[in-house]
């Protein structure tokens, strides 16, 4: 991985407004314009999830009106990463989401140089969620990589459906992700992303390459290295530091006929989330907000502004605790 002075910054075309981004070896780092004025008390490094990369540039404006400094990192194959990618494998596509948290660890170090002593903060989406949480257990004895804040935004912590269906597709994947890595397992049309875009009446304007409302196919490899990075989670990780632990109030099917649409989890199943939150340490909080959708930066202006104004309340409250790079209480 280049060393951060060593990085690139060139403009951020999807972003512009003084976005930079910079290679990071097969992912992309991404931070918005160097403000000046008084000194940031931490930083905050964003994962996005599944059919996703980072352009929630509101996100970004109200962790630095928080007083954080922040980045986003576009993992392998997935937004401004996948515009470089050459080799030929589709969007998304892992066969363990170790890969995605090798780039996770990469980003970290960088940022912990570009915001040398400043604790670090990892804001992490869905799939996004999963693969922090198991990175952040990983790492958890190295302070140049470990994270002294966890926040989990609606993160896949488990399967959709009941406890049988979700316990019989197991050995299916197992024998199919090996055997068949790039099937397509499921593919469907995102109404949820669908909903959220401009071009649908909704309050988003997101690159639709790289944020499909079409939907992307999911692949056998992919979602067994999800899986089996789900049941490593149940049975208990040790991630030393503070976690939150954020969800909407409620799931829904994901479908336009749902009235609920804009104000329900129409992805994940919030109550499995709920179950298995505390399974990712000794130290997590919950926190549920009411009308939230799948991302919970991108609810309606109301249940949005909650989340946003008590996660980062949740972290301002915990950093006088967290005492620095790597630090674990």
């Amino acid at each position: 991985m280049p060393t951060s002075t060593a990085l690139r910054w060139e403009p951020d075309t999807l972003l512009g407004a003084g976005y930079e981004q910079a290679a990071l070896g097969a992912a992309t780092l991404v931070r918005p314009p160097q403000s000046p004025g008084s000194g940031p008390v931490a930083a905050m490094l964003h994962v996005h999830g599944y059919n996703d990369y980072f352009f929630q540039a509101h996100l970004a404006r109200a962790a630095e009106a928080a007083g954080l400094a922040f980045f986003a990192v576009d993992l392998r194959r997935a937004g401004r990463s996948l515009r470089r990618a050459d080799d030929g494998l589709p969007p998304h596509y892992a066969t363990s989401l170790r890969e995605p948290g090798a780039d996770l660890g990469d980003a970290a170090r960088a940022v912990r140089a570009l915001a040398p002593g400043l604790p670090l903060v990892v804001h992490a989406h869905s799939t996004g969620g999963l693969t922090a949480a198991l990175w952040a257990h990983d790492v958890r004895d190295d302070p140049g990589s470990a994270p002294d804040l966890l926040v989990l935004d609606s993160p896949f912590l488990d399967l959709t459906g009941s406890w049988l269906q979700r316990a019989a597709r197991t050995p299916v994947l197992e024998v199919l992700g090996r055997r068949r890595p790039l099937a397509v397992v499921s593919t469907a049309p995102s109404m949820y992303a669908t909903y959220q875009h401009v071009s649908s009446g909704g309050r988003w304007d997101f690159d639709t390459g790289l944020k499909r409302p079409a939907g992307l196919p999911v692949r056998a490899a992919w979602l067994r290295a999800v899986r089996r990075a789900q049941l490593r989670l149940a049975r208990g990780l040790g991630v030393p530091c503070p976690v939150l632990v954020a969800r909407a109030a409620e799931s829904g099917p994901d479908s336009p006929a749902n009235p609920r649409l804009d104000a329900q989890d129409t992805v994940l199943d919030v109550a499995r989330i709920a179950a298995l939150a505390p399974r990712v340490g000794a130290r997590v909080t919950q926190l549920v907000v009411d009308g939230g959708v799948h991302d919970l930066t991108l609810s309606a202006d109301g249940p949005r502004e909650r989340y946003l104004a008590e996660m980062l309340g949740w972290v301002r409250a915990q950093l006088p605790a967290a005492g620095g790079q790597g630090a674990t209480p």
